[in-house]
């Protein structure tokens, strides 16, 4: 490679990287709480990791931790770590951006695993602002991320074996048992499947057997002797749901009411499409399918069929699984961002050209920078719309114990109501107490409530969405602070406690505080 071929491919990874920079990190830096919707809880529980030995935090008199028997642990002490030298709510965004990053970083991972130009994995920019993400399904987000970067750690190990590769491929294996623990027998069965079609090609299996055995053992290992029998769900009878097909455009990009994500998800469909035929053709003009060796012509058949058969698995997945399985909901339309992001690495290689490469990632860095754009957009929006939010919580002290209710979800064109834990990040910034938290999943979270522990009474199922539910007698005896978001006053709630009296109220947020120190109810420090 000449110095002036140096150069040009140094702009081009600096412009790739900058693009990436913008369309993940841009909206992060115009939202003090982004309007994702599960975020608040995610920062309430990594702040529990990062104080649980502050006493000032009370955390540890109400939670246990268990990320050996439920392994979702590295959003939450990565967190933990930023935490220690940034506020929490940056700790929390920039997690997510980590998170979201291992997109185009794992698909990049993919294709040069594939012998394809990694600057293709800027595609998976395409996918960073879907639904899930806008819900908080971080951690899987990361996850697939790293399950692209396996496969191409795979292809890595069984084209040219070296311990550096079968460490890496080691490495990114264990990285998706602690990011998403139900994405790594995927994970183990890739490695398994990549190795079986490629041997045409490689004729060797053997390289991949050491990482592969060591996943496996850490696998075998935690179901032994940490997993919990709880975390096993029976998923039913599965039939093919073909009315489905309808259904993706929203559960792809559909995160906000109006035409906007949608109108840009065909334009990147199309680009997508477009992309395709014009790298297919340049690979027929540039001559690179002539002179090839028996083995590249496996090859290229081989990484052609891999990420295709990916992507229709998991689009049959997204087709037959159920809503829920056990306590686990939302299963089935996250098989379907599984299913478009990987079938991305179909895309044949970018052209030899640099005049050809750059216009090609520039037309995908426009489209993704769009839906980077809508997200920023309405964030913005958001962060304006919630400025009573942040003044009213300035108003409660450290430690409170909280009991939020959200009765309004208006202002906000978000299709999943983003306030719904919005009050979560009072505990997540001043510790205390909080009547909902993901610990009343009991087994299903790493973050339990202790047994005997200073408690919150329990609360119904669903209890955040249905704050109908609250009874000031069964519900509110352990609270010393109330915020409620309604239109108009929430005097009534209180009627029945003279100790509780309104403190402050900032546009449709409303706290209340007890002047009276709490009476614990009968039930409270027990489940």
């Amino acid at each position: 490679m000449t110095l002036i071929e140096r150069w040009r491919s140094t702009i081009l990874w600096i412009a790739v990287l900058g693009v990436a920079a913008y369309v993940i990190g841009y909206p992060f830096t115009l939202a003090t709480y982004p309007p994702i919707t599960d975020l608040p809880v995610h920062a309430a529980d990594t702040s529990i990791v990062r104080h649980y030995f502050d006493p000032s935090f009370h955390f540890r008199e109400q939670f246990e931790l268990h990320f050996l028997e439920l392994p979702y642990a590295a959003e939450y002490f990565l967190g933990a770590f930023f935490a220690l030298f940034v506020p929490i709510t940056w700790a929390t965004k920039l997690t997510a951006a980590v998170m979201l990053s291992l997109l185009p970083v794992g698909l990049g991972v993919f294709f040069y695993g594939m012998k394809k130009s990694p600057l293709w994995g800027s595609l998976g920019l395409g996918f960073v602002w879907c639904t899930l993400t806008h819900w908080g399904f971080l951690n899987f987000m990361g996850a697939i991320g790293l399950y692209a970067m396996s496969a191409g750690f795979t292809l890595l190990v069984v084209d040219r074996p070296s311990r550096g590769r079968q460490l890496a491929l080691g490495v990114t294996l264990v990285a998706i048992f602690f990011t998403h623990f139900y994405r790594f027998p995927f994970a183990l069965l890739t490695v398994v499947g990549i190795t079986a079609l490629m041997y045409p090609a490689t004729r060797t299996w053997k390289p991949v057997l050491p990482p592969l055995g060591a996943a496996t053992a850490l696998f075998g290992v935690w179901g032994a002797f940490f997993k919990r029998p709880g975390l096993s769900g029976k998923i039913g009878p599965l039939s093919v749901h073909g009315e489905r097909f309808a259904q993706i455009p929203d559960y792809l990009f559909g995160a906000f009411s109006g035409p906007r994500e949608h109108v840009v998800g065909r334009q990147m469909l199309w680009l997508v499409l477009g992309l395709f035929a014009l790298t297919a053709a340049t690979f027929f003009v540039e001559g690179r399918h002539r002179g090839r060796s028996v083995r590249d012509r496996w090859w290229g058949i081989g990484v052609t069929v891999v990420p295709v058969l990916m992507g229709a698995a998991f689009l049959l997945a997204y087709l037959i699984l159920p809503m829920d399985i056990g306590p686990w909901w939302y299963v089935y339309p996250r098989e379907v961002t599984t299913a478009g992001y990987l079938v991305l690495a179909a895309m044949p290689d970018l052209p030899r050209a640099w005049w050809l490469r750059l216009p090609l990632l520039a037309a995908f860095a426009v489209v993704s920078g769009r839906m980077a754009l809508i997200t920023a957009s309405e964030w913005h929006t958001f962060e304006v719309s919630t400025k009573d939010f942040r003044a009213i919580i300035a108003k409660i002290p450290k430690a409170p114990k909280l009991m939020y209710l959200v009765f309004d979800h208006g202002g906000t064109t978000r299709t999943i109501s983003p306030y719904v834990h919005l009050p979560a990040w009072v505990q997540a910034e001043k510790g205390g107490w909080s009547s909902w938290s993901p610990a009343v999943l009991g087994d299903m979270h790493p973050i339990r409530f202790r047994a005997g522990g200073i408690l919150p009474p329990a609360v119904p199922y669903r209890w955040e969405w249905t704050p109908e539910k609250f009874d000031l007698q069964a519900n509110g005896a352990f609270f010393d602070t109330f915020l409620v978001r309604n239109v108009g006053s929430p005097e009534r709630l209180f009627a029945g406690d003279t100790s509780i009296h309104l403190a402050a109220s900032e546009g449709g947020w409303w706290l209340y505080r007890r002047e009276l120190p709490a009476v614990a109810p009968a039930q409270a420090g027990t489940r």
